[in-house]
């Protein structure tokens, strides 16, 4: 019996060891929980990480990290408010005549013909380590002229065992300029600031020949170093909205020296190219490009000090928002992102721990939300247990229904097309649609603003007078007999279209191809169908769409817009007359154009925010309600849930730079992840246990077999 019971000990303390496992399901290193890290995630690799390029929001997640342009927004402050990034203070401003007189602040626009921006950055800022700026002891660059065996012997950019830094100067900032010029960079934003930068084109065609690191020396009248700290931008005319364009990574610096190094032969083969492996001054560098596992950040150990903002909103404190005042950025180490192309394995490692922040697909929705009874949100009672945080935002953005106005039946300023408009416009349910489709994510819109955005109204003044109704203090959809009364008042009584005697019949172009797409598809041609109407879905593929777009072939269209800036001009000029996509190529897609709402355009969108603009606005608001280019359809309520070690959580939905001001209670997150992801081990001892258990009788034959063997 002795024996049997030191068997079982054995086994016993044999699975008990097994216990000091910790957290098996992890899915990084065990040393990562040692270190401030951010765990984090991307569905697809970046396209573009060069910021001449770059303009999409997952490239802007590595790439506002990596670079500085002069100015960014505030983190705290509400309204946004543009404030020194690398600059030393704000731009100097100055107004000059058309003889090259600088002229008052106070000068009229029309007095003004050019606008100089000068700006005075900061000294003692230095790049990331880089090989392209390694140099050799006699001070020459040491990877500026690699020969072919060099090049077929790398494979990544770490194959460079040398790197070395430099300081910023002006001339970086005016080098990029010049490379968003250049027709080979092909920036997304060229065709725009050639209408603004003195000298922009005229440069652009100059070096259309050039290779892109020949332009170092090549001048541009309107962009010019006026010391080693300090370079002026003159653009055309009065543009107030230029500096908003200052504070995106397009105007970020770039040292010449990356575009040499970059050019030399062979290295685009290898993938080392600048929209592999960027260069900047940020607080973040690029340590690890693998697109088909992992992307990480590191700290730039060359980066400038910059602390955590000292002051915001008046209950910024109370919310714990000001506790790392002045304290030195960034105050994480390293950001991982994994691969993660399917949401559902993304949810279940977030609630495990693994991630730090999520958003919520439609499947999980209802597993982390639930509407109170006064129609808001809160997190259902398993996301509180873990101490979850929600953070909700309506998105500066604008997503519509819209009407190509060239088109003979929707299109046109006759009453009757702007019935037909108005009464679809009451027809098409966006309340139903956010309901629907976006689990309640969204607010319905009344007009071209969204929230955040100056000249918003969310009160009585703000509705849209043609499709709602102001009811117990909230805008309330008027009733379909409304829309059919309007139907009938253009001629389309019952949804008769008079000239076939059957019911009309209307097309909408869509990129929405996709099974998945079919219900919302569905939708539409039910909203339609409310007044009679038959919609016709003609769904293609994106490079198809963008051409019918650019013919004017499409009759109804579904599109949306982000803010580039906060300032209304960056809305209204979506149906700017002088915009329209298919007389002009711009952003006006449905080729709306009233001489009176672009004459109110025209003098808005140069003003400062006074009464006078806030008043324009509101009249260009009206006419296009009035005149129904679009169906004004909802701005993205965005939902995202944060872990309780997460700090620092405010929306700041102009920023795109904010994993500097992040972060992580890495003691906390060590403790919760561990408790939740605990092995339990009791089932496999009890199970060991069982099976010594029913050994135990052979063990006792065999054991009086051998003895009796023993026995003379």
């Amino acid at each position: 019996m002795k024996l049997t019971a030191y068997i079982i000990l054995i086994a016993f303390c044999a699975l008990l060891t097994a216990c000091d496992i910790s957290q098996p399901n992890s899915p990084y290193p065990q040393g990562d929980g040692k270190t401030v890290v951010l765990y984090s995630s991307f569905s697809e690799r970046p396209k573009h990480l060069d910021p001449a390029i770059a303009y999409s929001s997952n490239e802007y997640t590595f790439v506002a990290q990596i670079y500085e342009p002069p100015f960014q927004y505030h983190y705290l402050k509400r309204p946004y408010q543009l404030t020194p990034l690398t600059a030393s203070k704000m731009p100097e401003v100055n107004y000059i005549d058309q003889q090259g007189n600088r002229l008052e602040q106070t000068a009229t626009e029309t007095d003004i013909a050019y606008t100089d921006y000068v700006i005075d950055i900061k000294p003692d800022i230095r790049y990331q380590p880089h090989p392209a700026l390694a140099k050799n002891p006699q001070g020459g660059y040491r990877y500026h002229h690699l020969d072919e065996t060099q090049v077929q012997a790398l494979t990544a950019l770490g194959d460079f065992t040398e790197t070395g830094s430099r300081e910023l100067t002006a001339d970086d900032y005016v080098y990029q300029i010049k490379r968003l010029a250049h027709p080979k960079t092909q920036s997304p934003i060229a065709e725009i600031m050639k209408n603004y930068i003195v000298g922009f084109d005229a440069f652009a065609q100059k070096v259309s020949d050039k290779s892109r690191e020949a332009i170092k020396n090549e001048t541009m009248e309107g962009v010019v170093v006026v010391n080693r700290y300090q370079y002026r931008i003159r653009i055309k005319g009065k543009y107030p909205q230029f500096i908003y364009w200052l504070a995106m990574p397009f105007f970020s610096p770039m040292p010449w020296e990356a575009d040499v190094f970059y050019g030399q032969e062979g290295l685009s083969d290898k993938n080392i190219t600048l929209d592999w492996y960027p260069i900047g001054t940020g607080a973040y560098l690029l340590a690890e490009n693998n697109p088909n596992r992992r992307m990480t950040l590191l700290k730039n150990p060359n980066f400038h000090m910059e602390t955590y903002p000292a002051e915001g909103e008046p209950d910024d404190k109370a919310k714990g928002l000001l506790a790392d005042a002045g304290k030195p950025l960034p105050f994480i180490d390293k950001v991982v992102f994994m691969l993660e192309k399917e949401t559902i394995p993304y949810w279940t490692k977030f609630l495990q721990g693994y991630y730090d922040a999520s958003g919520i697909a439609s499947d999980s929705f209802d597993q982390a939300i639930q509407f109170t009874g006064s129609g808001g949100v809160a997190l259902t009672e398993s996301m509180r247990e873990k101490g979850i945080q929600l953070q909700t935002a309506v998105e500066t953005s604008n997503f519509y229904m819209g009407f190509n106005m060239l088109d003979a039946t929707v299109g046109g300023n006759s009453d009757a097309a702007r019935k037909l408009r108005q009464a679809l416009s009451i027809a098409v349910d966006y309340e139903e649609f956010i309901s629907i489709f976006r689990n309640g994510r969204g607010l319905a819109a009344q007009g071209v603003i969204p929230p955040g955005i100056y000249g918003y109204a969310d009160s009585k003044e703000g509705i849209n007078p043609i499709v709602y109704e102001w009811v117990n203090g909230k805008p309330q959809r008027k009733p379909i007999a409304a829309a059919r009364q309007l139907m009938a008042e253009a001629g389309y009584a019952n949804g008769i279209d008079p000239k076939t005697q059957q019911a009309l019949i209307l097309y909408f172009d869509t990129m929405s191809a996709s099974v998945d797409d079919r219900p919302m598809m569905s939708w539409y041609r039910k909203q339609f169908e409310k007044l009679g109407i038959k919609l016709v879905i003609r769904a293609t593929d994106y490079n198809r769409f963008q051409e019918k777009m650019r013919l004017g072939n499409a009759q109804l269209f579904a599109w949306g817009w982000n803010a580039d800036y906060p300032d209304p001009e960056n809305f209204f000029f979506l149906l700017y007359g002088a915009n329209s996509k298919v007389q002009h190529g711009g952003e006006n897609a449905t080729n709306y154009q009233n001489p009176e709402f672009d004459r109110g355009f025209e003098l808005m969108r140069n003003m400062d925010n006074t009464p006078e603009r806030y008043a324009i606005i509101q009249r260009l608001q009206q006419q296009v309600r009035y005149d129904a280019p679009w169906i004004f359809g909802f701005h993205p309520k965005n939902f995202s849930l944060f872990h309780s070690w997460y700090k620092n959580l405010k929306p700041n939905l102009m920023a795109n730079n904010q994993l500097k001001y992040t972060r992580i209670d890495t003691i906390e997150r060590e403790k919760k992840r561990a408790h939740w992801n605990r092995p339990l081990f009791w089932p496999l001892v009890l199970a060991g246990m069982i099976s010594v258990l029913a050994l135990i009788p052979a063990l006792r034959a065999y054991l009086r077999h051998t003895q009796a063997r023993l026995v003379p």
